[in-house]
């Protein structure tokens, strides 16, 4: 959450800036693999920071190995926490002052290309042997008209989020988790029924998180936020208006969402991980935040697909390449990336080492590939180091390549915080007209797209 919210504050500052051209990989460059005569050093962004230190550990590792294969490139990490300063980033683009390999959020990638701040690597992405094997919705991420300019290192998409011990004592099978909003709703009465403060579904409202869950669970009944030119709201729909009545119905007509309303992720993470929550959305890795923030257990959690599955929220990031980065920085960069973030069994794909380290293994993220060779081996490694219970997670990862992955809006965090006052209405009143606020929605979100120039 905490990275969305950061993606999506400067992805409004990129605006007018325009870098300069330098070499972006077209034109008559040797497009030949790169020369082991030739010596090639890169900055490469986001290293972990010293504040951590089982990944720290396990970069520099990498690192090593990686230049023990290739002695003629250095790898020079530039570390931040965190990896990206929304007060900072644009300002860097600007000046040309970013990494040879930069770190970016996928709602960020669009603008950047945009603004010609980052390199068309299309010459050399032969030069990726992992490229033909990833998941064609998180390559999209990183091309714009038949051109690649990255490639990912994580990604998520949102799901059903549930409690399996309180499935249990509500008399429900948490292998069978609810596949549709109305099964939630019925869900989550009986176990808002076990009474003792428990609650049976949650939502957050606030600080824009109301939104982001909006537009989460209108993709999941088929709808959409913005129209296909970007420039027109798409809310005011019959999904939207579906969203906001299973909202109000569960809330004031079944009570199965409590009465304390105006609710953020660590507060829902809270109720789940002290064992009162029944279900809500999330990505795969809310498990390790309610076991390492929240005390709570792994064998107490699943997940489930978005209820619906007519599409979910997908994120993620991954890494550009500076506008003046050479053909031969571009080919190392490549090279990097295959090795450190893209190769089941090594980098940070090397799970056995995760779990020699003490970090958890198991969660169905990321999930790079596509349903080839290489994807069931990166599953089937992931699965024989697992230390947390996997089987929880099956209803989710059986699911997965059957939902399709939708990006945030253009003007995300400006649609959020329209919605956001549209959720909290139907959470705290109960008279709350659904089809007026949603109009009077669409008129300030228009106003604000129309304002953007999306």
């Amino acid at each position: 959450m905490r990275s969305r919210i950061l993606a999506t504050a400067l992805a409004a500052a990129l605006g007018a800036t325009v870098a300069g051209c330098g070499g972006d990989g077209s034109g008559g460059k040797d497009t030949a693999p790169l020369d082991a005569g030739t010596k090639v050093s890169i900055t490469v962004g986001c290293m972990p920071a010293k504040s951590q230190a089982a990944q720290r550990k396990e970069w520099l590792e990498d690192v090593a190995a990686f230049q023990k294969l290739h002695p003629n490139i250095t790898i020079d990490g530039k570390d931040a926490f965190p990896c990206i300063d929304p007060n900072t980033f644009q300002a860097k683009l600007a000046g040309g002052q970013m990494e040879d390999v930069y770190y970016v959020y996928f709602t960020d990638v669009r603008g950047i290309i945009a603004n010609g701040q980052a390199a068309d690597i299309t010459p050399y992405i032969g030069q990726s042997k992992q490229y033909p094997n990833l998941d064609p919705a998180v390559e999209k991420v990183f091309k714009d008209g038949g051109k690649v300019y990255g490639l990912p290192r994580q990604n998520y998409s949102m799901g059903l989020f549930y409690n399996r011990t309180l499935f249990k004592k509500a008399g429900l099978d948490p292998d069978r988790p609810p596949a549709t909003w109305a099964e939630v709703r019925e869900d989550a009465k009986k176990i808002s029924g076990l009474g003792g403060g428990t609650v049976g579904y949650a939502e957050f409202s606030a600080k824009n998180q109301g939104g982001w869950h909006f537009a989460t669970s209108i993709y999941s009944q088929g709808g959409d936020m913005v129209d296909a030119s970007g420039k027109k709201a798409a809310f005011n729909s019959p999904q939207g208006k579906a969203v906001l009545q299973n909202l109000k119905d569960m809330r004031w007509t079944d009570d199965s969402m409590g009465s304390k309303q105006l609710l953020v992720d660590a507060d829902v993470q809270r109720m789940m991980a002290a064992g009162k929550l029944g279900m809500y959305l999330g990505a795969p890795d809310n498990a390790t935040a309610l076991v390492d923030q929240f005390k709570g257990k792994y064998e107490d959690y699943g997940m489930a697909p978005i209820p619906g599955s007519a599409g979910t929220l997908m994120g993620g990031d991954g890494y550009l390449f500076s506008p003046k980065a050479s053909p031969e920085k571009i080919k190392a960069g490549l090279m990097w990336l295959d090795y450190y973030a893209l190769t089941p069994g090594q980098g940070q794909l090397n799970y056995a080492r995760a779990a020699r380290d003490g970090r958890p293994v198991g969660i169905p993220q990321p999930k790079l590939f596509g349903q080839n060779a290489v994807g069931e081996k990166d599953r089937q490694l992931r699965a024989d180091a697992a230390n947390l219970p996997v089987a929880n997670f099956k209803p989710y990862e059986d699911a997965y390549s059957k939902v399709p992955g939708k990006l945030e809006p253009p003007q995300a965090q400006q649609l959020y915080t329209i919605l956001d006052s549209v959720v909290q209405a139907v959470l705290t009143r109960r008279d709350a007209n659904i089809d007026q606020l949603l109009a009077d929605a669409q008129k300030k979100a228009d106003a604000a797209l129309a304002r953007s120039g999306s």
